[in-house]
């Protein structure tokens, strides 16, 4: 063996050691906040089978018919008891059914999902396009008035409401003026408004942290080289600056998701959106627990994919970092 392969083979047993380290806590992640969801829906004063009975017609609830709906869904059972069922058919990838439908929960997430995972992607993408221009043409300007108040832009975005900016954008792009349609999933202009909406907060966070990089990579040493050898700022900016800071940004590619998927749950009931927001707010309302628990569960499981992969990207965006040693 070369010198040089003797030195490959420990560094890749260490990166196989922090993806398995990785991989432990993601699934530590998962069960967190499985766990928790199902603490929290289980000490609320109510039950979903009390809810979903007083929802009818009748003003009476029969107790023996609650105690048989009950019994069907183990709700009859000890804390601990109801809590290891649920986790052995987790662990079997079995979300259960829902208890006020009665369909399989992985059909619903299954269902809802692709019109969520889309808008969450067109939000991302505006929101990049918007919050990584504006740092990137903030960067370049002088000292002034002008710099100022355009870095004052991503203070004032992430303060925005989602729920007010969604009403705002409704109220003037289809009731004042109808050029987008105000509810629904049909076609792609009834992404416009909802995308908007999400993008605009995530945008000011993206724009933020792109700021203090950017600001970071232009006092480095070889842009001042680069700009005795004649590089002109608009090749510094895309070449070498822009690649060099959006790379913390990908530290905060997991939270910029989640925050999309968190959003989706009122943009979807503003926009009157079908998808997992919406099934989220449904299910919380009428506590149908394993639904609750089946969209958390696939939210966290979205949150830690992605932190993988970013632990994944990091070395080949730049071969300095170590995956597990990101400074």
């Amino acid at each position: 063996m070369t010198e040089a392969t003797l030195t490959a083979v420990p560094a890749a047993r260490r990166r196989t050691k922090l993806l398995l380290r990785r991989l432990l806590q993601g699934i530590i992640v998962l069960w967190a906040a499985w766990s928790l969801t199902f603490l929290i829906l289980y000490i609320l004063p109510s039950d979903p089978i009390t809810i979903m009975l007083n929802q009818g017609e009748q003003s009476t609830v029969d107790p023996a018919q609650v105690a048989a709906l009950k019994a069907q869904y183990h709700l009859d059972l000890p804390l601990w008891q109801q809590y290891g069922l649920a986790l052995w058919d987790v662990l079997h990838l079995h979300l259960g059914q829902s208890i006020v439908s009665g369909d399989n929960v992985t059909s619903l997430i299954w269902q809802s999902s692709p019109a969520t995972l889309l808008l969450a992607l067109c939000a991302l993408v505006l929101a990049l396009l918007i919050g990584g221009g504006l740092a990137a043409g903030v960067s370049v300007l002088p000292p002034g008035r002008l710099k100022s108040g355009l870095l004052s832009l991503p203070s004032f975005g992430a303060a925005l409401p989602t729920f007010w900016l969604g009403l705002l954008l409704l109220q003037v792009f289809s009731f004042n003026h109808p050029w987008f349609p105000a509810m629904g999933n049909s076609g792609w202009q009834s992404l416009v408004l909802p995308s908007v909406a999400l993008a605009i907060p995530t945008a000011a966070t993206i724009a933020q942290v792109m700021n203090r990089s950017l600001s970071e990579v232009w006092r480095r040493p070889f842009i001042d080289a680069l700009r005795l050898k004649g590089a002109s700022t608009g090749y510094l900016l895309w070449r070498h600056v822009v690649p060099n800071a959006a790379i913390p940004l990908l530290t905060l590619s997991g939270m910029i998701f989640g925050h999309l998927l968190a959003g989706s749950v009122i943009t979807e009931t503003i926009f009157s959106r079908e998808g997992l927001g919406r099934l989220a707010q449904s299910a919380v309302l009428t506590q149908d627990i394993p639904v609750v628990q089946g969209v958390v569960l696939t939210a966290a499981t979205v949150f830690v994919v992605i932190n993988l992969l970013t632990d994944l990207l990091y070395p080949l965006l730049d071969p300095r970092i170590v995956l597990g040693e990101k400074s």
